[in-house]
């Protein structure tokens, strides 16, 4: 029912996921927007925000939205503001994340030689063809074979969690710092000019009021 007419290609749901509908700009609006109709306090939305950004530095692709969203109940944070904080991961910022956090890493966990960013996400390709094919062996009775995760995970995967958690508390204490006292101004200037409408609206009415007693 809900499926389209005409299946979109494999190429042209990439080139989607790179370049959505009306831009990154307008996607960016979207987000914005999004946040500014949130109900809840401004540290709430705050919380989430950092959250969503910190997320955004772990290598736990696909479980981007549930980590966040966790993360943002268990701490207070509004759940959906740290749902949408999780487009800050985007084509444009994940090679700029990944490089940094597998650098980083290395380093810490004393790599020799970290891996460079363009074998670093054909490695993440490797090993999600690999997840997929295992778990479909479950359905075929195929054997299962992982020939690339252990070397994926020490290579990869734990340089890329090590190296994400300090860039990605900084840039999360940035987010909440910034989004707070944006978000406070926004919400105080939305109740006020609510305010001023309620209050042009009872002067009209008395305004009525008034000028129907004195025709009486």
């Amino acid at each position: 029912m809900f499926r389209r007419r005409t299946p979109r290609s494999t190429l042209a749901a990439v080139g989607r996921t790179l370049w959505p509908r009306g831009g990154w700009l307008r996607a960016v609006r979207y987000v914005v927007y999004r946040l500014r109709r949130l109900p809840d306090p401004a540290y709430k939305i705050s919380r989430g925000i950092a959250c969503g950004v910190f997320v955004c530095f772990t290598p736990f692709f696909g479980l981007h939205f549930l980590i966040a969203a966790g993360v943002a109940w268990l701490i207070g944070g509004n759940v959906l503001a740290a749902i949408l904080a999780t487009f800050t991961g985007n084509p444009i910022t994940f090679p700029i994340i990944a490089g940094l956090a597998v650098q980083l890493g290395s380093r810490i966990l004393n790599e020799p030689a970290p891996m460079p960013l363009g074998r670093v996400f054909d490695a993440f390709s490797r090993v999600s063809v690999e997840l997929w094919v295992n778990l479909q062996a479950v359905v075929t009775g195929r054997p299962v074979h992982w020939a690339h995760m252990d070397s994926f995970f020490e290579h990869v995967f734990l340089p890329y969690l090590v190296g994400g958690i300090g860039p990605g508390i900084v840039a999360a204490v940035l987010a909440y710092a910034v989004s707070r006292p944006v978000i406070n101004a926004y919400q105080n200037a939305r109740i006020a000019r609510l305010r001023a409408k309620v209050a042009e609206r009872r002067a009209l009415a008395e305004t009525e009021i008034a000028s129907k007693e004195t025709r009486g």
